[in-house]
């Protein structure tokens, strides 16, 4: 069950733009991955894999989310992320991975070009970082 919190969060995605919500999974299949890939997803990501599995905000030009079912999936191996000890969640359109840090629930933005996570770009859970992709994207909100 979403949350009241994710819930107004999605209501104004969807008055926002072109987004792209794909299909929910289920707690077993996360807790599947989880077991699978021995690793502990934030537990207001897995909130929103429970609404939607993955899926694309902001549409052309916006962030793409994996998930645990539904492609494109979380890959815990991606060569993206900066260490081992981090997981990418996720991609702007300029490619910068979103990841979280394993037993985290912080959510951050990596900085690919210069090589290092940005302290305006850590978020203290999946709902900040929604809450601040409008400043992110540069798009009003």
């Amino acid at each position: 069950m979403i949350s009241e919190e994710l819930k107004a969060i999605v209501d104004k995605l969807k008055e926002q733009g072109k987004m792209n919500f794909l299909p929910e999974t289920s707690e077993e299949k996360i807790t599947s991955f989880e077991k699978e890939n021995s690793v502990k997803l934030p537990e207001k990501y897995k909130e929103w894999l429970l609404f939607s599995d993955g899926g694309e905000l902001f549409l052309p030009a916006g962030i793409q989310l994996y998930g645990v079912e539904h492609k494109p999936l979380i890959n815990v191996n991606d060569n993206s992320r900066p260490s081992e000890d981090c997981v990418v969640i996720g991609a702007l359109a300029s490619g910068d991975p979103i990841l979280f840090k394993k037993d985290s629930e912080k959510i951050a933005i990596y900085n690919q070009a210069a090589g290092r996570i940005e302290d305006d770009e850590i978020y203290d859970n999946f709902v900040a970082f929604l809450n601040d992709l409008y400043d992110l994207l540069g798009i009003g909100g």
